[in-house]
């Protein structure tokens, strides 16, 4: 009877307050009440949005900044726009490392959100400020090297900044909900969902207003437009601090996986022991941040980090280069599998790459008039983008999860790797629909090269877009689940930061594969990407990444049937049940 009374009073002082090792912001144990789930995840929402009607107001214009203002040619443009691209995706990486180690995740998005207007502020200057315009007058044929500078120095101080901003906040949202709670568990897996939801309206704004903004008024008056909702948006967050949960950086979460290897490596010629009592692992009330993980039969080389050698030793004197726990072992082994799927991710981000540059680039040759004389800006198009991830998110959030929960009774409706594999069939549909349409463009520019495209509505480019962007709500959404909730807890900044850079070395992936075709087409006669659009085959291109995405699927769906999901168990006591590696049981 006591004890049950004990039991009772445990629940409800979890119930009351926040044991998964997080803080409020004067470093006391968080009141559930009062802090984190969604009256916390709304302020960080809000920047999100403002960041991402930066981001998209200016990455799916800069093709047409690269060809108009600063004279390049489409390839070098395409280039360009790749490179920026990969630079602002995989900066994260550095800043998802000093988010999880150092800064913490809330002063990370902070210091990045700083940068990020510093570069919007010179990004402003470049237009206003006489010395540093492009052209003295509307109409020059080469800019002042003086702008390039400063131009390309502005861009790549919003890459920095993103480099901080977009692992540490959206893995910041997340840590808003108590994994150990079954009803916040929930919300956090719908968290993702409208996460992307608040992403996509910024997106529609930047690629809308932002974007008819510098066709119809000028770059400049947009760019205060963006450093305004920026600043503003960053007050909002600063607002919200009372009601965040934090996660105090631990150290560098990449020493303890190499003390793993060198211990696997100092022990290699270790006999694996048939008993599990003979692998280590602190009790329950020696482990003060993180969960218990399950051992797994995967990779058992690295299990042998873990063999206690003399049981008549206190273990926790042991130097951690020598002894590890069976938890991080495990997280050594999450580690290392998610670089397969990482690669067989790749593909792709190559396809997503195309969406800001060719697709964009091709937008410019079509009719884009509607209404009495209003022409739609070529970027605005990407909005269809937009409009067809809100949708996924949306059916798949509110229909499709709560009838696959019934039917198979997982809490997530499907495993994360089905929902990545499904869009990427959506991204394989895209570029045949893209090279249908490019190919009907051309037809259309060799009957009448005098008009050239513009009997064909932009609206012809709709299909491809907003296939892309139903692709988009299963994968990009995925990806962004799969590498927060399958890397350590230690590294989730870094999670989201891989998940990034997926996006980050497709674009400088695709540069290259832009590269090697044009060597290899241009010595069979006529390279398929020429000055511009009308000379180039861009048709063929798209041929050959819908092959080669269709033939990285089948290597994916191998990958996702072998992959072991992260166990994750409450006790030291059962730290060892798990034999189940195909499917295991994510908590």
């Amino acid at each position: 009877m006591e004890q049950k009374k004990v039991g009772e009073a445990r629940d409800a002082d979890d119930k009351k307050w926040v044991y998964d090792s997080s803080v409020d912001y004067k470093g006391r144990v968080p009141h559930r009440a009062s802090t984190g789930v969604w009256k916390a995840s709304l302020f960080i929402i809000a920047i999100e949005f403002s960041e991402r009607l930066s981001y998209f107001g200016i990455a799916t214009s800069l093709i047409i900044y690269l060809t108009k203002v600063i004279h390049q040619d489409l390839k070098t443009a395409a280039k360009g726009v790749n490179y920026w691209s990969g630079v602002t995706t995989l900066m994260p990486l550095f800043g998802g490392f000093l988010a999880d180690a150092y800064l913490g995740r809330f002063n990370t998005v902070f210091v990045a959100s700083i940068v990020y207007l510093l570069g919007l502020a010179l990004l402003t200057m470049s237009w206003f400020v006489p010395g540093l315009k492009a052209c003295d007058s509307n109409m020059c044929l080469q800019p002042r090297k003086v702008h390039e500078v400063v131009f390309f120095l502005a861009i790549y101080l919003i890459s920095i900044g993103t480099g901080g901003h977009k692992p540490a906040l959206e893995s910041f949202g997340a840590d808003q909900f108590d994994d150990d709670h079954a009803e916040e568990r929930k919300q956090k897996m719908s968290y993702f969902n409208w996460w992307n939801l608040g992403l996509c309206c910024g997106l529609m704004l930047g690629v809308t207003v932002i974007v008819y903004v510098q066709d119809h008024v000028n770059w400049g008056v947009a760019d205060i437009i963006l450093t305004s909702v920026m600043a503003l948006s960053l007050v909002i967050f600063i607002i919200g601090r009372p009601f965040y949960r934090y996660r105090v950086p631990t150290g560098s979460p990449l020493t303890p996986m190499l003390q793993v290897l060198v211990a696997a490596i100092a022990k290699r010629n270790l006999q694996y022991p048939a008993n599990p009592s003979q692998f280590y692992e602190v009790s329950g009330s020696q482990k003060a941040q993180g969960r218990f993980l399950c051992q797994t039969k995967k990779l058992k080389f690295l299990d042998k980090a873990a063999i206690i050698e003399d049981e008549g030793n206190s273990d926790e004197k042991q130097s951690p280069w020598r002894l590890a726990t069976v938890t991080k072992v495990e997280e050594m082994k999450l580690l290392l599998n998610i670089i397969p799927i990482w690669l067989a991710t790749l593909p792709f981000g190559v396809c997503v790459a195309q969406a800001s540059t060719f697709f964009i680039k091709q937008g410019t040759t079509l009719n884009r008039k509607i209404v009495d004389d209003f022409l739609i800006p070529p970027a605005s198009v990407y909005s269809l983008a937009a409009i067809g991830m809100i949708i996924s998110v949306t059916v798949y959030e509110k229909i499709l999860v709560p009838l696959l929960r019934r039917a198979t009774g997982n809490e997530r409706g499907m495993k994360i790797l089905q929902r990545i594999g499904i869009g990427m069939v959506f991204s394989i549909a895209t570029m045949v629909v893209a090279a249908l349409v490019e190919r009907k463009r051309l037809k259309a520019v060799a009957k009448d090269p005098l008009k050239g495209s513009l009997s064909m509505s932009v609206f012809w480019l709709a299909p491809q877009f907003i296939i892309i962007g139903i692709g988009d709500g299963f994968t990009l959404v995925g990806l962004q689940e799969y590498f927060y909730d399958q890397v350590p807890d230690s590294m989730r900044s870094l999670g989201i930061a891989f998940y990034l850079s997926v996006i980050g070395a497709a674009n400088f992936l695709s540069s290259l594969l832009i590269t090697l075709v044009d060597h290899v087409t241009e010595k069979g006669g006529r390279s398929w990407f020429g000055k511009d659009l009308n000379s180039s085959r861009l048709d063929n291109f798209y041929w050959l990444l819908a092959a080669t995405t269709a033939a990285n699927l089948c290597v994916y769906v191998l990958l996702a049937r072998r992959y072991s999901y992260k166990n994750v168990q409450g006790s030291v006591a059962v730290a060892h049940c798990c034999d189940n590696d195909e499917a295991g049981t994510m908590v």
